[in-house]
């Protein structure tokens, strides 16, 4: 194994979902301290058969390990592995910090905020927000904090961007007791359109600040409303049920299909959360899966039935994304199916002809930057995100902060 010779301290990035962690290892670089990747991977399989794969910046392997399926293997026993492979890797180099994706940080947390037995335990009542997401969120942080003690942790909210939205994007139709109490639209892949934003001022300052929707498409879906680099509308609400049709989750739903579920069908609360959450969305559509991938490869009625769906959504949502910034400049896609799937982006950008967006076929098949004709009324633009990459930011500034030159 390659070790990381001349690079300083390091800072880790941690992604943890129900069954997979993806990290990232980033120093310091350049004028202005921006986040340079030196490794990224992932642990995939957790409580099944774990497999580790460590990465260069570019692709290349560096380090993989196997584990048999055993019930010992926990995250304890993954993420020392990790920390001990990583450590070697850095060759006597430090990890100064570890930086953590959570998905929720609720009505307090609007930016940023060091880990301590208090926040963690205020993190951990919004479980029920995020029960996808919160409660795989905090164990690595939990463990970390036995495992290194000394090393500071740093939670990074996916709430936390759309604190900008004005009162009547995120105020929902209930008693004010209840709004009061927190029930209200938080919206979510918070780090991903704050990537994006940065990166857009990075790449196209023209196109910046103008009034953009960017559309973070992947087996998770949104889209958020930017204007000046803001967010002022997004299509997640109080949980990451709302919005878009995702790969296994609803979307917006009429609520009275869950009285009558609950009421009428007699699902119990759990069946009601499994059914939402998991086996919904396109796979529920489709019935054959929630990847956006299989069903395009399909030749089942279903299937192009729910990528009918998935697109009249999406095209639908923009549309009224327009509407809150008063207009429509531009349009970002990203993540996944965003940065992937072309014919997909077509067939949006075709539903809002209208609007006066023309995709140019040959840029958007190649996936370029820029995808629109020079005739359209609408930029169109095709942009990787980096969630990790935003963390890794977080921490440098959060280090900058406590340790002034």
């Amino acid at each position: 194994m390659t070790g990381a010779e001349g690079c300083d301290d390091a800072i880790l990035t941690i992604n943890a979902g129900s069954s997979s962690l993806k990290f990232g290892v980033y120093r310091p670089a350049g004028q202005d301290n921006e986040p340079c990747a030196l490794i990224h991977g992932q642990i995939e399989g957790i409580g099944e058969a774990p497999h580790l794969v460590m990465r260069d910046p570019d692709g290349a392997t560096i380090n993989e390990v196997r584990w048999q399926a055993d019930a010992d293997h926990d995250y304890d026993h993954l993420l020392d592995a990790l920390l001990r492979d990583l450590e070697a890797w850095l060759e006597g180099r430090e990890v100064r910090m570890v930086g953590h994706r959570v998905v929720h940080g609720g009505t307090r947390y609007s930016a940023p905020v060091m880990l301590d037995d208090n926040v963690l335990d205020e993190l951990e009542h919004l479980a029920p927000l995020a029960p996808l997401h919160q409660q795989h969120n905090l164990t690595p942080i939990r463990v970390l904090r036995r495992l290194r003690p000394n090393v500071p942790q740093l939670a990074c909210f996916d709430t936390a961007f759309h604190r900008t939205m004005p009162a009547v994007a995120t105020t929902m139709a209930l008693p004010r007791a209840l709004h009061d109490a927190g029930m209200r639209r938080y919206g979510f892949h918070g780090l991903s359109y704050e990537y994006i934003a940065r990166r857009l001022r990075a790449l196209a300052p023209e196109v910046a600040d103008r009034r953009l929707v960017i559309a973070h498409l992947g087996n998770g879906a949104s889209l958020c409303a930017l204007e000046f680099g803001r967010s002022i509308d997004t299509t997640m609400g109080l949980t990451g049920l709302d919005g878009l049709i995702m790969g296994t989750r609803t979307g917006s739903l009429d609520p009275g299909a869950l009285l009558y579920l609950l009421q009428e069908r007699g699902m119990t609360s759990a069946e009601l959360e499994d059914l939402l959450y998991r086996r919904a969305g396109l796979l529920g559509i489709s019935g054959i899966s929630g990847d956006m991938r299989a069903l395009l490869a399909s030749d089942n009625p279903h299937a192009a039935e729910a990528i009918d769906l998935f697109v009249f959504r999406a095209a639908r949502e923009i549309a009224a994304m327009a509407t809150s910034l008063g207009g429509l400049d531009g349009i970002v896609f990203t993540a996944g199916i965003g940065e992937h799937a072309p014919a997909i982006r077509a067939r949006i950008i075709d539903r809002l002809r209208w609007l006066g967006a023309e995709i140019d076929s040959d840029a958007n098949n190649a996936g370029s930057f820029i995808i629109n004709t020079p005739k359209s009324c609408i930029e169109l633009r095709v942009l990787a995100t980096d969630e990790e990459a935003m963390i890794a930011l977080h921490c440098l500034e959060q280090i900058s902060s406590t340790n002034p030159t």
